[in-house]
């Protein structure tokens, strides 16, 4: 591990070099690559320094120990020692997660589809209330958000919505949303008090360029036609409406959010080369199944992910075991806690695989 350390200190100083080189203005993908490159490298390279620094205080500590008589220095000495071999030990676990093979995908942006399952009207209101969830967190990390396609009931309710998410390492944070997501409370519509259980599905699929995914002409029908549905957000009357169906897969994809047929194309095939992006994805992904079972929640969108229990006022993620009673919060788009913890499960693993195959 440590040799490959120093080896990424070394390139990262050559990058520094190459970066403060004026003639590098003149070749701007060149600067981007190399920016991208020093950016991703840094962590690692600070946290190696972080480590060898608190290396040499051990050293130091030590010395002072062996040669010091005076016993205020010998105290001070210890503690030195005890604060620099915890801090080494932490910064041990630091560098092997920083070390840890990246997903590729993680700092794309995303399409996030989110559909109504099973329980008719209230799996669609739940559907809706879990879209103003997501809008309600990426607010607070000052993402944008572009909607893509929406289906609306008249209560209030979405059968489907699907939109995209453009920030940094989107796809990083998100990803672990993939799966069935399970509602359980009392509808407004039933007399008797009963508790329904509900569920909707959500799939967060990395946004893929052209240069990830090329589409070929000929494989797309293109079909345009006046927006439709029950008005609202969602939906804008006019005659710009395009749907595309990709004849090799059957994948249709529908928009209708833009007033410009032109927009509403570029944003179906955006949509499209996703799922096609996607679809590859899935099959590296099975043909991988040790390494996709050992990873939280980027694996079976048949999975169920998460339940949310209204009237105890809980939600469980059952991947991770991790029971939070803050439903209201959570709604309200307080998740960072639940992506947290399975930021860190999903590290925990990676490393134990890690270490069982060393």
């Amino acid at each position: 591990m440590f040799d490959r350390l120093e080896d990424l200190v070394r390139r990262y100083e050559e990058l520094m070099l190459e970066l403060n080189d004026p003639s590098i203005a003149n070749d701007q993908d060149r600067f981007r690559r190399l920016m991208k490159e020093q950016s991703d490298l840094a962590p690692i390279v600070e946290t190696f320094q972080e480590y060898k620094k608190s290396k040499e205080t051990v050293e130091d500590s030590l010395m002072i120990l062996e040669e010091e008589n005076d016993e205020e220095m010998r105290e001070l000495a210890k503690e030195e020692l005890n604060d620099a071999k915890a801090r080494i030990e932490e910064l041990e676990k630091q560098l092997k997660i920083l070390l840890l093979p990246k997903d590729p995908n993680d700092d794309k942006n995303v399409i996030v589809e989110i559909r109504a399952g099973a329980g008719g009207d209230e799996a669609a209101l739940f559907a809706a209330e879990i879209y103003r969830m997501y809008i309600h967190y990426i607010e607070t990390k000052r993402w944008k958000v572009e909607l893509i396609e929406c289906e609306e009931i008249g209560i209030g309710g979405m059968k489907n919505v699907t939109f995209m998410v453009t920030g940094k390492g989107a796809y990083s944070v998100l990803k672990y949303e993939s799966g069935v997501h399970r509602v359980q409370r009392v509808p407004e519509t039933e007399s008797g008090g009963r508790i329904h259980t509900s569920t909707i599905t959500v799939a967060v699929i990395p946004e893929a360029e052209e240069v990830d995914v090329q589409i070929d002409d000929k494989d797309v029908r293109i079909d345009v036609m006046r927006a439709s549905g029950n008005g609202g957000q969602c939906v804008n009357t006019t005659d710009s409406a395009v749907r595309l169906t990709h004849i090799p897969t059957g994948i249709v994809i529908y928009s209708q959010t833009e007033k410009s047929q032109l927009q509403n194309k570029a944003k179906a095939y955006a949509l499209l080369r996703s799922k096609l992006y996607d679809i590859e994805c899935q099959k590296a992904h099975d043909a991988e199944a040790d390494a996709r079972r050992s990873q939280i929640g980027t694996g079976d969108r048949s999975e169920k992910i998460r339940t949310y229990n209204f009237p105890q006022g809980r939600v469980t993620d059952h991947r991770i075991g991790l029971t939070l009673y803050k439903l209201d919060k959570i709604m309200n788009g307080d998740i960072q806690e639940i992506i947290d913890a399975c930021i860190a499960a999903d590290q925990a693993a990676k490393l134990s695989k890690l270490e069982e195959t060393a």
